[in-house]
């Protein structure tokens, strides 16, 4: 039985960097090449042409519209002073239906103005009531703070904007519960400190006007689900205070964006999805790193056992994040203002680290110009690369997504894209980050050794062809519904009234509450029995983050997510803060804490855990012959049991080290196929060769599965056996790696035949002979990538496919 759940690694500069005088002088404000002229120079500086396609989007006219006579005349002037000279079409559109009344969600192109679109009716609602309040959720601390800049900016008397989040200090917050009218923060901050303290907010709920939930697109899965009805927790208070605010969505372009932010809201929303606003030109490449030699001294060929992170040196390709730090270093050196994103926070950490050393191996200072960004910096960390970007003191950010969201970062000139981020929403998202000021821009998405981001860089009609991918969240998970019903019921007694607000599920999930001792029943509804609130994490990432401490000196460097922590702290870990490497001396789970100390091996860590999974019931199936496609509910059982360090140098395997950390359970929803034994006989798969196959089609398979579902691989996990105790026969499960489920495992089960089928054309078609991170290699493989058969997974597929109706 093979298995694959929930895993990063540093890596050595170039040193043939020829870096632009202008890169030493210029504020990366319009200074370098233009985006064709740098993407020539970035191919001619890599052995071999890298580039398998270059898209051009054209540039594009906006379409104006008059302001609408709602509108007060100082709100038109403080836009004017912004240099507003008028709202593009689906701006005005979007902001009247808003204005009448009407809930509304406007998807637009990045850097489309989607903000005005809610800062019209909300601020004109403001100045022409003096009572009405407003409340914006962002799912960043980043976008809050930008749009607190920009709300400020425009200086309008009384309207008194305010961030409400972590970071606001506690001597802020009662003026801001008391007099701002313009509160801005994010879902879990609603979900902790306003909803359970909703008496001290009573007056700001009272007026509650319209509720702006901007970048909707990323409340998807769990995440989404729990923000789902913390919406609703919020409704029904504004409800008992008598307030039925207007929500105002903004969501980047994706698939039906009215269903999925009404079931977001539980409300009915109308839809603006037609984009008015200018556009700049976009170049678009993509990149696809250069195979190594064999013979190459930096990455010789190593076992499939010591493969284990697409972040590490592979057999095959290099790097992506090498080839991410090294066209940062190149675009830095020509002046070019660039933001590089990357999948880890590891990952911006290391691509910034050497891009930092190539530059200043080339002018020494240069490498001051880049940083990176992610989330789990402190505060002024994040506030500081904000400014320094945003003035031009930086030319090169490497950060991870927590940059993508709507920060208006004018002046960029490039974006490099470290590896597909998932979804062609989250793609264009990021990509739109460069060019906000109409100027032609440069976007380069690199290709990692994974069989998605090869497919689709051999495959250019599936990002510039294909429609972005609708939203997936459910509410009626019931291990999301019952705890926010608890939490509900701790802010005011559930009533039945209350029943048709929470949807599907929720009596079922109020019943079980009752049983397990969590709520008692009266007449006059189902009140909570305990003293202490429910603990309620809504990201789903395993529990309370854990804080990274310095032993020497006691300072907190930083936060890892719960759910991370036993691959990424584990002890004997290697941890990156801002270029600096650490080592992990001790992991305390209990009190959330690991402790640290500065040390610079020349090994990196990478964690390993063994998984268990048994079938709980089965919600539907296809029964398709010798083949069987299931949906249904499974329990996962995994460990981390050792980590294994690396050799940084040639990614040689220095040793295997065990690791005695606590088991996790989880309760999810899978979707698996079984095949009998005699049609894999009969397509040429020997006994012996049966586990390789299905370990290979299953790594494939989920590499695959985000070219469906608004998901990527590391929301997934899967399982293969040759002889599976539930199902008695060849085995590939594949789930959400979230209990309950994200919603995931169904839409591969509904597309199953495009899936597979994409998932067998991905593998045949990679030029390797045995299997590669491009194909059926996994960067988070729990058995070190073996055993696996390329040829004969290709067989498997194909016998699904055959049976399989379309």
């Amino acid at each position: 039985m093979t298995s694959d759940d929930f895993s990063s690694a540093r890596l050595s500069p170039r040193h043939d960097l020829e870096p632009s005088a202008s890169a030493t002088v210029s504020a990366g404000r319009g200074v370098g090449p233009t985006p064709v002229d740098l993407l020539r120079r970035l191919r001619a500086r890599t052995a071999g042409d890298p580039v398998t396609h270059v898209e051009r989007v054209p540039a594009r006219a906006g379409v104006p519209a008059p302001w609408p006579p709602w509108a007060p005349p100082e709100l038109r002037e403080a836009f004017a002073r912004r240099g507003v000279a008028a709202p593009w079409r689906h701006q005005a559109e979007a902001a009247t239906l808003a204005y009448d009344g009407g809930h509304v969600v406007v998807a637009t192109g990045t850097a489309s103005g989607k903000s005005m679109a809610y800062q019209l009716p909300a601020l004109a609602t403001l100045l022409a009531d003096p009572r009405a309040t407003v409340l914006y959720l962002a799912p960043t601390k980043a976008l809050a703070a930008d749009q607190l800049r920009a709300v400020a900016g425009l200086e309008l008397e009384g309207v008194r904007p305010a961030c409400y989040d972590g970071d606001t200090p506690r001597a802020e917050r009662e003026w801001i519960r008391r007099h701002s009218r313009f509160v801005l923060t994010n879902p879990d901050m609603l979900h902790h400190g306003i909803l359970p303290g909703h008496a001290q907010w009573s007056g700001f709920l009272r007026r509650l006007a319209y509720v702006v939930i901007d970048e909707c697109h990323t409340y998807r899965g769990v995440f989404g689900s729990h923000v789902a009805h913390v919406l609703r927790r919020l409704r029904r208070q504004c409800a008992r205070f008598g307030a039925t605010p207007v929500f105002v969505l903004a969501s980047a372009t994706s698939g039906d964006p009215a269903t999925a932010a009404g079931r977001l809201t539980g409300l009915p929303v109308t839809a603006v999805t037609e984009d008015a606003s200018p556009r700049g030109g976009v170049t678009f490449a993509l990149w696809e790193p250069p195979l190594l030699p064999p013979d190459s001294g930096s990455s010789p060929p190593v076992p499939p056992q010591a493969t284990g992170d697409h972040d590490d040196l592979h057999q095959v390709r290099r790097s992506a994040l090498r080839e991410t730090a090294d066209l940062l270093a190149d675009t830095v050196a020509e002046g070019v203002r660039t933001l590089a994103f990357v999948r880890s926070r590891k990952g911006a950490e290391v691509v910034a680290a050497n891009a930092r050393r190539a530059l200043d191996d080339a002018v020494p200072g240069l490498g001051d110009r880049v940083a990176a960004y992610r989330g789990g910096y402190l505060r002024e960390e994040r506030r500081e690369l904000e400014r320094a970007l945003l003035h031009g003191d930086l030319l090169g950010l490497a950060s991870t997504n927590a940059l993508e969201l709507g920060v208006d970062l004018i002046g960029l000139d490039a974006v490099l894209i470290c590896g597909y981020p998932g979804t062609r929403a989250s793609l264009w998202q990021q990509a739109g980050r460069a060019g906000r000021s109409g100027q032609e821009a440069l976007a380069v998405l690199v290709a990692r050794d994974d069989p998605l981001d090869t497919y689709l860089v051999h495959h250019p009609e599936a990002i510039f062809g294909a429609p972005v991918e609708a939203t997936v969240l459910d509410p009626a998970n019931p291990y999301v519904l019952a705890p926010q019903l608890a939490c509900a019921a701790v802010e005011a007694p559930l009533t039945p009234a209350d029943l048709s607000l929470f949807g599907d599920g929720a009596k079922e999930a109020i019943d079980e509450l009752v049983a397990a001792g969590a709520l008692r029943q009266r007449p006059t509804g189902w009140y909570w029995r305990h003293r202490e609130r429910p603990e309620v994490d809504l990201r789903g990432e395993g529990g309370a983050p854990v804080c990274v401490v310095e032993s020497a000196t006691g300072r907190l460097l930083g936060t890892v997510d719960g759910g991370s922590s036993h691959f990424l702290l584990h002890p004997g870990a290697v941890y990156l803060h801002q270029g600096v490497s650490y080592v992990v001396d001790d992991l305390d789970l209990a009190d959330g804490c690991a402790l640290v100390h500065v040390e610079e091996p020349d090994w990196s860590t990478h964690a390993r855990d063994v998984t268990d999974l048994s079938v709980v019931s089965v919600r539907s199936y296809v029964d398709a012959g010798p083949v069987g496609m299931f949906l249904g509910e499974v329990d996962v059982t995994s460990q981390v049991v050792s980590y294994q360090r690396r050799r940084i140098a040639t990614g040689e395997v220095i040793d295997t080290r065990p690791l005695d950390l606590p088991t996790r359970e989880l309760r999810t929803v899978a979707v698996w196929f079984t095949l009998s034994p005699q049609s894999l006989a009969s397509a040429g798969v020997q006994p012996a060769d049966v586990p390789g196959a299905l370990h290979a089609a299953e790594h494939a398979a989920i590499g695959l599965l985000p070219l469906m579902a608004t998901c990527d691989r590391w929301d997934i996990g899967g399982l293969s056996t040759a002889v599976h105790p539930d199902t008695e026969a060849p085995t590939v499960f594949v789930y959400d790696g979230h209990p309950g489920g994200a919603g995931f495992a169904e839409r591969a089960y509904g597309t199953a035949s495009a899936w597979l089928r994409a998932t067998r054309d991905a593998i045949a078609e990679c030029g390797c002979e045995a299997g590669c991170p491009s194909c059926v290699q996994s960067p988070k493989c729990g058995n070190g990538n073996n055993p696996l058969s390329k040829p004969d997974a290709v067989r498997v597929l194909d016998v699904v496919l055959a049976n399989l109706p379309a």
